[in-house]
């Protein structure tokens, strides 16, 4: 199963991303949309499951989960928006793994980040957005055959290479 991960695109639906994500039977989106828009895109690469950053607000950021719980073949996978960090959860990350899940899809940060801790893989694919700050502007793409992941960490404004946090590969 071949997975296209995002988050805090706030609005900006970037045209590299069809091209990333062609292939894809899923696509997840951690929060920070910004748009409707954004999701009619990402609608037209494949299915799209999205869930609200503290930035989705109004009608459309309540019509997203704060978190959401999705089945990737045999393993599960839990998307939110903010996590803090793998050993000191969020309130929402706690309630939302209150059962655990090996696969936590996550973003806020901007910052594309990757942890495996007590048989738990939390990935942030980084910020599909415009160019903030000085971070790399990025998403993911996953593979899940059976138990085993294997992901990339695509930068969206240089060669298409992955960036330095894959390939990764590791049985959940």
């Amino acid at each position: 199963m071949r997975i296209g991960a995002l988050a805090d695109t706030h609005g900006h639906a970037d045209p590299r991303l069809p091209e990333l994500f062609r292939g894809c039977e899923l696509l997840l989106h951690a929060g920070d949309v910004g748009s409707p828009a954004v999701l009619a895109a990402l609608r037209a690469i494949a299915p799209v499951r999205a869930v609200r950053g503290n930035n989705d607000v109004g009608p459309f950021g309540e019509s997203l989960p704060e978190a959401l719980r999705e089945a990737l073949g045999p393993l599960a996978a839990v998307v939110l928006h903010e996590l803090w960090a793998p050993d000191r959860l969020s309130p929402g990350a706690r309630q939302a793994l209150q059962r655990p899940a090996p696969l936590v899809l996550y973003g806020h940060s901007h910052r594309p980040a990757v942890e495996q801790r007590e048989g738990t893989l939390f990935l942030n694919p980084g910020s599909a957005g415009k160019k903030r700050f000085s971070l790399p502007r990025s998403a993911a793409l996953l593979t899940v055959e059976g138990r085993t992941v294997t992901f990339a960490v695509h930068d969206l404004d240089g060669p298409g290479l992955p960036l330095l946090l894959s390939p990764w590969r590791g049985d959940l």
